[in-house]
């Protein structure tokens, strides 16, 4: 008694929902069947032509059709009373709709060309402020080397004429510029503050204060033959295959990078790690920016000045 009271019950809720939408679906059936119907026949009299379609939308609408087939089939077994598990419609079903979903990125790539063309065929012209009318056209950026050359060769001879339309226009060559830091927003205080923070970390990696390190932490002491400038060339030079071998290509050598290369591969390495210190001076408050050496002005004292200057010129007396 209390499931037929609780059968009684849904009845009256969803026997009125479910024959609204059986009406609401009979409309919809019966409009698609006078729409579709319309289409075949102006198909079959030739008013439609269908020859120079999309295979996209043909492909699409094949899968939409065969969906709507089988979601009926699976609506009918389940009115019917049947058992819908392990039916071939389900598979289908899924194998559908996981291919309409993959296709929608290319849907919404087609949907703006579709429409315009599908504008373009109803009303017979385009859209004046269609902004793809705006865009560049590719044949404005076509060479002009040769109408110059026959500007350039209308005075000459017709040989000369003959030779300049033989030739063609020479493969442009970008110039090869290098890349130069942009500095001119910074003031003197912001030069001088990464100045300071240069002379800070050199003074940091001096070995100075690698000795110090060395010496008063309780890490346990690297001895090594090889200097602090030897391994940062090797730094440097691992830096430097690493980065030709992956862009694949050269990168050029200074002569002051020859020059310091030759000197730590020879034996004055030595000495040079025994008498540089390294500027610390940072670390106590100091600029810690070194002062180059100074070239003298050129006195502007050529040759054949001064002749009369530091010379004898009289002869010599003879003694008798």
């Amino acid at each position: 008694m209390v499931q037929a009271a609780a059968l009684e019950e849904m009845l009256e809720k969803d026997l009125p929902q479910a024959m609204r939408l059986l009406a609401e679906m009979n409309q919809s059936v019966e409009s698609v069947t006078k729409l579709v119907d319309n289409m075949l026949s102006k198909v079959k009299k030739g008013e439609m032509s269908t020859d120079s379609g999309l295979s996209f939308l043909e492909m699409k609408y094949h899968m939409l059709l065969s969906y709507l087939i089988n979601i009926t089939y699976v609506v009918l077994r389940k009115v019917s009373g049947h058992k819908i598990e392990g039916d071939p419609a389900i598979d289908r079903l899924v194998e559908i709709r996981t291919v309409l979903e993959r296709i929608r990125p290319i849907d919404t790539k087609l949907k703006y060309q579709i429409d315009k063309l599908v504008k373009v065929a109803v009303t017979g012209s385009t859209d004046e402020n269609d902004p793809s009318r705006f865009r560049a056209n590719p044949d404005n950026f076509a060479s002009k080397l040769d109408n110059s050359d026959e500007e350039d060769d209308s005075d000459e001879d017709s040989d000369g004429k003959s030779e300049s339309k033989d030739k063609k226009p020479g493969v442009y060559v970008p110039p090869k510029l290098a890349a130069v830091h942009y500095d001119g927003d910074e003031t003197a205080l912001t030069r001088q503050e990464k100045q300071l923070e240069r002379a800070k970390k050199r003074a940091l990696q001096s070995s100075v204060m690698q000795e110090l390190r060395e010496e008063y932490m309780d890490t346990p002491t690297e001895i090594s033959q090889v200097s602090a400038g030897q391994t940062a060339l090797s730094r440097q030079q691992k830096e430097r295959e690493e980065y030709e071998e992956t862009y694949f290509t050269r990168l050029p050598v200074t002569k002051e990078q020859k020059h310091k290369s030759r000197r730590l591969a020879t034996l004055g390495t030595l000495g040079d790690d025994l008498t540089r210190f390294g500027d610390i001076s940072v670390l106590e408050g100091g600029s810690g920016v070194s002062q180059g050496k100074k070239r003298k002005a050129p006195s502007g004292k050529g040759k054949g000045k001064g002749k009369g200057k530091g010379k004898k010129t009289g002869k010599k007396r003879k003694l008798n």
